[in-house]
């Protein structure tokens, strides 16, 4: 939203002014880096192509020349946004070690320095298209599914905004202008929480009547159905609900994942958990963004691998995860009936664990991963040192071993990056049907209670964990579908908000970052913990993101910061 840097401006009416005055209409031509409103409007497929391409918006370039992911989100980046939370940390900084230890401030970002600018920019695109969309020869069948398609292509960037920022401003169909009077504070005022939810909300049901179901015929995938949609409005009501918002109800939240659980599209995958990861589609994928040789994300392969097969250890897991993961009883490690052993401390967890992080033992490419000192071969002694993890673990999910981790930059990076899928909309209905009615009351015209929902993706083929066991209150399936969503969920791009939406961020981000040092003896391996990454810190202002400073002066300083920053 950098529209008035008053320099800029000065400029362009100094030029505007300089020709003007000339006799000659010099800038009578037609631009060669874009395409013209006159073609957008007559030709059906140029204006569909401009439609498709604002789900990946324009890339943009900050001043130190990182390009902004395009997309919705952070996704396959180098620094994944798990890097900001207690699941992972990034092993080569990145503009994140900073953000752990709270140092975030309005000009100095990093990585969060990637959803005003994009989001509103990409607003901004939807409608212009949507102003030029009345007057584009096509059926009327196809010009209503575009309005859908960009009224959710909006509602999702606005959803990016929301979350991140709070309430923010809402745009209508305006479509500005270079030239206009940016001085109406008007133009700068943020909605309340409540007031930017309901708008996205009234958007979303909108677009939800005019898409359709299925991705068949000429919308393909990657293009938003009626599940989409309504996937992203149960995200956006579980979130108004929760204490951070406190902008809904948890009866409208878990009637919302049941829109899209009703209907009955979707399955939960049983083909096992790694490869739902690895897989270009599945039952369970609703929404995704899918990849080509064309259009890779980043090499996962290399960007995350051990050191000792050639990786760079990128996203390294913390020990504050591992630990968090259940004996394949169904028991926390801390439970002294669990069988779990400090000497063996990998052994019998939950089958998502391994097919999330790679340990000392693993099997990876044909050889165990050896993160043991001294000699492992994907430890400090090991090759490359430099990119030796520092937690002692490695990321797994969504790695695919049939890609080599060399030559990264041809045949790899194509994995799909899934934005929903069928277990978070089962664990949105867990949590806000918990919260409204308890664990075993099925709302009406509901397929399951709190605890059916999280029971069917514990137990599915390929994950075979115990039902829910000693959870009889709401407070303790509360805490048993916040740990259920940790783990089912992990590095996702859900953990970052959903100890900020609860509220528990200032507990959950102030604990230090923790590894594991992995020794061999001459009996076996001892585990030590110890502290990856000092000086975690976390403060009440953290909770929502501060607008860039840039930001704040183009508006001439009209438009409202966020509290502490």
């Amino acid at each position: 939203m950098k529209i008035n840097n008053k320099k800029y401006w000065s400029a362009l009416v100094s030029a505007v002014l300089l020709f003007s005055a000339c006799k000659k209409n010099y800038l009578d031509i037609q631009p060669t880096d874009r395409i013209a409103t006159s073609a957008l409007q007559s030709d059906s497929s140029v204006f569909e192509a401009y439609v498709t391409n604002r789900y990946i918006g324009t890339q943009l370039t900050n001043k130190e020349g990182d390009g902004t992911p395009p997309g919705f989100g952070r996704g396959f980046e180098y620094a994944m946004w798990s890097s900001l939370t207690d699941e992972s940390i990034y092993n080569n900084d990145d503009d994140t070690w900073f953000i752990q230890r709270g140092q975030l401030s309005s000009d100095n970002l990093g990585i969060a320095n990637v959803f005003w600018g994009r989001s509103y920019r990409g607003i901004r695109e939807c409608n212009f298209a949507l102003s030029l969309l009345p007057n584009v020869p096509m059926s009327a069948l196809h010009r209503t599914r575009l309005e859908g398609e960009l009224k959710f292509v909006r509602a999702f960037r606005y959803f990016d905004l929301i979350r991140n920022y709070g309430g923010i401003v809402l745009m209508g169909d305006r479509v500005t202008q270079l030239g206009e009077d940016f001085q109406d504070p008007a133009l700068f005022k943020r909605s309340t929480i409540k007031e930017s939810i309901d708008y996205v909300v009234a958007q979303l049901d909108d677009a939800a009547a005019k898409l359709p179901l299925n991705n068949d015929g000429s919308w393909i995938l990657g293009r938003a159905t009626k599940g989409a949609v309504l996937a992203l409005k149960s995200r956006l009501l579980l979130y108004a609900a929760s204490p951070l918002y406190a902008s809904g109800t948890w009866e409208a939240a878990a009637t919302a994942a049941q829109a899209v659980i009703g209907l009955n599209k979707y399955s939960l995958y049983s083909g096992g958990y790694a490869n739902m990861f690895t897989a270009s589609e599945t039952s369970e994928t609703i929404f995704a963004r899918y990849y080509t040789r064309e259009a890779g994300h980043v090499h996962l392969e290399i960007a995350n691998g051990p050191n000792g097969y050639g990786g760079w250890a990128g996203n390294s897991p913390l020990q504050n995860l591992v630990d968090d993961y259940e004996m394949s009883n169904g028991k926390a490690i801390t439970d002294p009936t669990s069988g779990y052993n400090v000497n063996t401390p990998y052994a019998n967890r939950d089958p998502r664990f391994a097919a999330t992080i790679l340990y000392n033992g693993a099997q990876y490419r044909g050889r165990a991963v050896e993160t043991f000192i001294p000699g492992g071969r994907d430890s400090r002694d090991g090759s490359e040192n430099w990119n030796t993890s520092k937690t002692g673990y490695y990321l797994r999910k969504f790695i695919n071993e049939e890609y080599p981790i060399q030559n990264p930059w041809g045949n790899a990076g194509f994995q799909t990056w899934t934005y929903f899928r069928l277990s978070e909309i089962l664990l949105n209905f867990a949590e806000a049907a918990n919260e409204a009615y308890g664990p075993d009351v099925v709302p009406a015209g509901a397929t399951y209670s709190a605890r059916t929902a999280v029971n069917a993706i514990r137990s599915r083929q390929g994950v075979n964990m115990p039902a829910l066991a000693n959870v009889a209150s709401k407070d303790q399936m509360r805490e048993a579908i916040r740990h259920e969503r940790r783990i089912e969920l992990a590095f996702e791009e859900h953990r970052f908000y959903d100890v900020r939406r609860w509220k528990i961020a200032d507990v959950t981000e102030n604990k230090p970052a923790m590894g594991i040092t992995v020794t061999k003896t001459a009996t076996g391996f001892t585990f030590t913990p110890k502290v990856a990454l000092d000086g975690r810190s976390f403060q009440a202002k953290h909770y929502w993101l501060p607008i860039p400073r840039a930001e704040i002066q183009a508006s001439n300083n009209q438009l409202r910061q966020n509290e502490g920053y």
